[in-house]
């Protein structure tokens, strides 16, 4: 009774954060419309427009704030769940379902940071972005490749910042969008079993 208790109190709780990242992940993309609507992704534009946001647009700053709490705060919560998930040891097929797109999400959520590193175009973020181009050029046969997909052509310019800022608003956050969709259905569909496999072991008889 107590191993079943555990387990249903981890496949609520994963349900339940699968809703928060689902919320968070609708938040990032709803402001990130509306920053879209302002950025600018050229080299020379990305710092002067986000400054333009938070300075001069009304409110710009504060849907700044919230873009950027909640595009850190979702991929805090999808590890947690990763976790959670991992501690119900329950795989059948809605189960697996939601663990493997929960898996994808994660890897989605840290793509987003990672090609959001450079859309300000300040000084740390062009810094730690060429770092990491020297980590992904050092990939056997592939990297050198990847590198100039990245950047548009070997130069950290105006291109680069065009290819991130489609991988980041439209390949990226579509993506996510979905995978927390189909996530949050798998779990909702596995306590749907649970409560049906309930009921067939402890079937409730009306009084003669």
């Amino acid at each position: 009774m107590k191993d079943l208790h555990y387990a249903f109190v981890l496949r609520r709780l994963a349900t339940i954060l699968a809703i928060v990242i689902l919320t968070l992940s609708l938040t990032t993309a709803f402001t990130g419309v509306l920053l879209a609507f302002y950025y600018e992704p050229t080299a020379g534009g990305a710092y002067n427009s986000l400054k333009a946001i938070a300075l001069e647009i009304p409110n710009g700053w504060l849907i700044q704030r919230i873009h950027n709490i909640a595009g850190n705060g979702v991929i805090g919560v999808s590890l947690i769940e990763i976790v959670v998930m991992f501690l119900g040891e329950k795989f059948n097929r809605n189960w697996l379902i939601a663990w493997i797109s929960g898996i994808l999400f994660t890897l989605c959520v840290i793509a987003l940071g990672w090609t959001a590193m450079l859309l300000d175009w300040t000084q740390l973020g062009y810094w730690r972005f060429k770092i990491e181009l020297g980590t992904i050029e050092t990939i056997p046969v592939i990297g050198s490749f990847v590198r100039d997909i990245i950047t548009g052509g070997g130069a950290v310019n105006t291109m680069t910042v065009q290819h991130l800022y489609t991988l980041h608003s439209y390949v990226l956050s579509i993506g996510a969008v979905i995978l927390a969709i189909i996530h949050l259905g798998g779990l909702l569909l596995q306590e749907q079993e649970d409560k049906q496999s309930q009921i067939e072991l402890n079937p409730v008889f009306p009084p003669n």
